[in-house]
C-alpha cells in the first residue's frame, strides 16, 4: 500500500488565509473597524493591519490574537471562514 503524502503547503497562501480568518473573526466579534479592534486589544494599528493582510505573522502573534478571541491557537486555526 502506498503512503499518501500530504501536498506541501504554500506558506504565502496559508498566511493569506490566516489574515482572512482574522478579519472574519474580528467582524464576527462585532468590530467593523480594524483600527478600533487593534486599539481595544492593545495592538499597534499598523501591525494589526499587516496581520489581516497576511504579513508579518509570528507564532507569538498567533497566540496573542487567539487570546483576543478567547480561543486556543488550535481553535483559531480551525475557525471556518465562509467563502
Amino acid at each position: 500500500m502506498k503512503d499518501k503524502k500530504a501536498k506541501p503547503l504554500d506558506a504565502e497562501v496559508e498566511i493569506k488565509k490566516l489574515g482572512a480568518r482574522l478579519r472574519y473573526l474580528r467582524i464576527q466579534a462585532g468590530y467593523t473597524s480594524a483600527e478600533t479592534f487593534a486599539y481595544e486589544k492593545g495592538i499597534s494599528r499598523a501591525l494589526y493591519g499587516r496581520y489581516e493582510r497576511g504579513k508579518d505573522l509570528r507564532y507569538s502573534s498567533l497566540i496573542r490574537l487567539a487570546n483576543c478571541f478567547n480561543m486556543t491557537v488550535v481553535e483559531f486555526l480551525q475557525a471556518e471562514v465562509p467563502g
